[in-house]
């Protein structure tokens, strides 16, 4: 652990061998943990990228759709809508995407997890069809007429479609993303269109759960560095790392010494956001004061965690060990076409969600939303969708809750199903906590003014 001031000694105003020592263990290893703490993102979305590739997935080729699942193992991935995977890598040149008019959902992110596009409904084409082209990294080509033009700082591309089944009807929103088409903008003569085969039924994982708390995290980080542009606003984290021994253009090779830096780094690092995800502390986190619900995203403003005069870090932090991806539309707090999340992980005493325990949860009537809504119960541990033999993680209103009667509804959740209310159950394990994402789709004021609330979770044992 870093040491106390007093472990230092100065004799003649130079440093005794201890303090040699203690100093630069201390030194590099703070540096190492607030280097996890920034960096972690871009591990994670080179972590999306490789989960994507491993089922099949091929750069500007092969993408694919999927219904989702728990057998899907992501940050806070949800089961609402269909997604598509589509990988890009720039290095090939300008590549395009043209969306046909519908209720698609598309974001596109660097490799670093920065937002780079929104397209689709939340998009400039508003849902009403459009032609978007990506340009690579410095590029100095001609630009043509007729699209939303997007610049993105890395060549890696990772654009996430989600089409809105209407009605509940899967068929149509797969359809949907198969219209879609990606294509680069002068394609070569042996130019095939790409491929959307149904990856549903296979296992996948897009996380960095088997990096982040050692030292394959720097590993990885590394090679994101050494293959990617430098990105100028990260200038001096890079020079942080390169303290470190990571550097582009350097092969990663650290001595004994540095390897256990940076593993102890990893498991700290890891910790630390862990705590500031799940007992954060800031007061803007709590949504209604006489409820324990919080923000997810708390930072309304953008897609990047800006504010007037500096980036806000904890809530990127915060953001990340949960989730991936951002955009503006994801964070607004205002009604219209866009989204709200709200997360829950503790009951109403103020104890965290325990998976040996049963909860009931009531949602008062109507929920404030012009598409849908849903509650999706997480791992705490994978931060992904819990895994049993139900096979379902999520109660969404176009499909498990489409009767919405009365005043309120009740949810529920634990190891067994109440009798009777199967539909209305999720089943979580044992000696493992969740946590839940209420989401709304297309949010009324009501969302946001606190004439609507939902109750928090009751613990029923």
């Amino acid at each position: 652990m870093p040491g106390h001031a007093a472990d230092y000694q100065l004799r003649g105003g130079f440093p005794t061998p201890d303090t040699i020592e203690r100093a630069y263990l201390d030194a590099d290893l703070n540096r190492a943990v607030q280097a996890y703490r920034f960096f972690y993102p871009t591990v994670s979305g080179a972590a999306i990228v490789h989960g994507n590739l491993e089922i099949g997935v091929v750069d500007n080729r092969v993408f694919g759709i999927l219904d989702g699942k728990p057998r899907h193992v992501g940050f806070t991935y949800n089961s609402d809508t269909p997604y598509a995977p589509i990988m890009l890598d720039l290095r090939d040149g300008p590549f395009v995407i043209e969306l046909d008019p519908g209720p698609l959902i598309v974001v596109a992110i660097d490799v670093n997890q920065r937002w780079v596009a929104d397209m689709g409904v939340p998009g400039p084409d508003a849902g009403k069809g459009g032609r978007h082209l990506l340009l690579p990294p410095e590029y100095g080509g001609d630009i043509p007429e007729g699209y939303h033009v997007w610049r993105p700082m890395t060549n890696r591309l990772i654009v996430g479609v989600r089409s809105l089944p209407v009605g509940g009807d899967l068929e149509a929103a797969f359809a949907r993303i198969r219209a879609i088409k990606v294509h680069p903008l002068h394609p070569a003569a042996d130019w095939r269109e790409p491929s959307w085969p149904d990856l549903t039924a296979r296992a996948q994982d897009t996380t960095p759960l088997k990096w982040e708390d050692n030292l394959g995290f720097w590993e990885v980080l590394h090679k994101v560095i050494d293959e990617e542009p430098a990105y100028p606003g990260y200038y001096g984290h890079y020079g942080e790392l390169a303290a470190l021994g990571i550097a582009k253009g350097r092969p990663f090779a650290p001595d004994a010494r540095m390897r256990t830096v940076l593993e102890q780094a990893a498991r700290i690092g890891h910790v630390q956001m862990c705590v500031q995800s799940f007992a954060d502390r800031r007061p803007d986190r709590i949504v209604w004061p006489d409820r324990l619900w919080e923000w997810v995203g708390l930072r309304p403003e953008n897609g990047d965690f800006d504010t007037p005069s500096y980036p806000d870090l904890d809530a990127r932090e915060v953001w990340f060990y949960q989730a991936i991806g951002a955009s503006p539309a994801m964070f607004r707090r205002a009604a219209g076409s866009g989204s709200v999340y709200w997360l829950g992980l503790r009951d109403g005493a103020g104890a965290y969600l325990d998976g040996a325990h049963r909860y009931r949860l009531r949602i008062p009537l109507p929920v404030p939303g012009t598409l849908f809504w849903s509650v999706t119960v997480y791992d705490a541990i994978t931060r992904s969708q819990v895994s049993t033999d139900q096979d379902k993680a999520a109660l969404r209103s176009l499909f498990e809750l489409k009767d919405q009667d009365g005043a309120a509804m009740e949810l529920f959740f634990g190891p067994a199903a109440p009798a009777g209310c199967e539909e209305r159950w999720i089943k979580t394990i044992a000696q493992r906590g969740w946590f839940a994402y209420f989401r709304v789709y297309g949010p009324e004021p009501a969302a946001f003014d606190g004439s609507w609330k939902p109750g928090d979770f009751e613990r029923l044992d």
